[in-house]
């Protein structure tokens, strides 16, 4: 299975299947989660190839209110953290954000992520 398989296997039962690469669709219903590989740590061997890759993935969260889009943020955080197959690590807490045009509450948060090459 690949890492963004994996990634909507955690995290899909906590907002009704409502995960997404990059950006929503529009007029998705709330709340919603988006994420981006945003870089990682690459792995040289001097012979061969390694059999795992390192992903820098940014998580987002968006929802009506901030207790809720921090509170799904932290269960995710959990959830992955606790995943033995996605061996998350968080690389910082949870940053709030406000979208201006719509009003929507959001949190962020960043993972490293080892997953099968």
């Amino acid at each position: 299975m690949t890492v963004e398989a994996e990634i909507r296997r955690a995290v899909a039962p906590m907002v009704e299947d409502r995960v997404f690469p990059d950006e929503a669709p529009p007029d998705t219903s709330l709340p919603y989660v988006t994420y981006s590989q945003i870089g990682g740590r690459p792995l040289t061997f001097l012979a061969g190839l390694p059999d795992k890759r390192n992903g820098r993935f940014q998580f987002n969260v968006w929802a009506n209110t901030r207790d809720e889009a921090n509170a799904l943020m932290r269960a995710i955080a959990d959830a992955l953290e606790l995943d033995s197959v996605l061996q998350a690590t968080p690389l910082g807490e949870l940053a709030g954000a406000l979208e201006p045009e719509t009003k929507l509450r959001g949190a962020t948060q960043d993972f490293s992520i080892w997953f099968p090459r």
